[in-house]
């Protein structure tokens, strides 16, 4: 299967390296409208290379700049759920996240006029310890999640996870994952998805997760970008040492690199792979991301056929 190309798009003020940063009401404009502007840059190159992607989108931008929303969707690209206000899910009880996911797809259906299907966690935060997020997520109607990052890291991370599209398991439904791209290196899943390491390692080593992951069954790798990372003139937040390298290494070099890639190789929408992959949906493995749930008890989802 073709690669699938991803965009989460909130604005640079929204990352979770600035949660606690007090941003006034003027930068936020500023980096709204810097924002639009490297989304917009994007659909022009995606256009011009004659490439299809997934766009992540927090709701509060479909809410403010319901344009923007549809000129993703007026060129063929996918829409997505990237949560309302870009907000970790360790920072919601069941309850509240399920209003959150609830707001934020009504808000991206009705600036686009098109179903909403698909989520990304902020931050990649579905973890074991969010494991419940799974079942909301199925509950709420979505046909896939691409939130769970099978690799090491201090902020997120299901090491364990399987490195191809599997069915993951909650607490009582389960629901189609679609893990951002690793490559297995010396037994380690090393992230090459996007974001800091598409920035900081050389290109190469994201093409070589890229081809690893294409000889292997059922698989499809997914990278997944920011607008702002395409933005390298845009002011810089106040950030600590090692949240300033993670956030702006190679920030110059994120533009150049991305064409090359779109003139390298053939990418697709998440929806594509997914409906290939739910008629195939016996085949995939299955992987129980609640700590304390036997696989017994999971209470399977009947799944879509293309």
């Amino acid at each position: 299967m073709d690669a699938i190309l991803s965009f989460d798009v909130e604005e640079h003020h929204r990352i979770d390296a600035a949660a606690n940063l007090d941003v006034s009401p003027e930068t936020r404009r500023h980096y709204g409208k810097r924002m639009e502007a490297a989304t917009d840059w994007l659909l022009e190159q995606l256009a011009a290379y004659h490439q299809k992607a997934t766009f992540f989108v927090v709701g509060q931008i479909a809410r403010a700049r319901p344009r923007l929303i549809r000129a993703v969707v007026d060129a063929g690209h996918e829409l997505a759920n990237h949560s309302w206000d870009h907000r970790r899910v360790h920072r919601f009880t069941p309850e509240s996240f399920r209003e959150d996911v609830r707001a934020s797809k009504d808000a991206l259906q009705q600036a686009s006029g098109v179903e909403v299907v698909g989520f990304r966690a902020p931050t990649f935060s579905i973890m074991r310890e969010t494991a419940w997020a799974i079942d909301i997520l199925a509950e709420l109607g979505m046909r896939y999640d691409s939130s769970i990052f099978p690799v090491r890291h201090d902020r997120y991370g299901v090491p364990d996870a399987p490195r191809t599209p599997f069915v993951v398991q909650g607490e009582s439904n389960e629901l189609l994952e679609l893990p951002p791209a690793t490559w297995r290196c010396f037994g380690w899943n090393l992230p090459v998805a996007g974001g800091g390491y598409f920035r900081l390692f050389p290109l190469f080593v994201m093409e070589r997760g890229l081809r690893q992951l294409k000889r292997l069954p059922d698989s499809a790798g997914m990278l997944y970008f920011h607008p702002w990372e395409f933005d390298p003139e845009q002011p810089r937040l106040p950030l600590g040492r090692m949240s300033k390298f993670r956030t702006y290494v190679g920030m110059n070099r994120t533009r150049p690199r991305l064409t090359k890639l779109m003139g390298r190789h053939s990418f697709v929408r998440a929806i594509d792979v997914v409906k290939t992959l739910e008629a195939r949906n016996g085949a995939l493995p299955r992987f129980c991301l609640a700590p304390t749930i036997k696989l017994a008890a999971v209470r399977p989802r009947t799944s879509r056929a293309a």
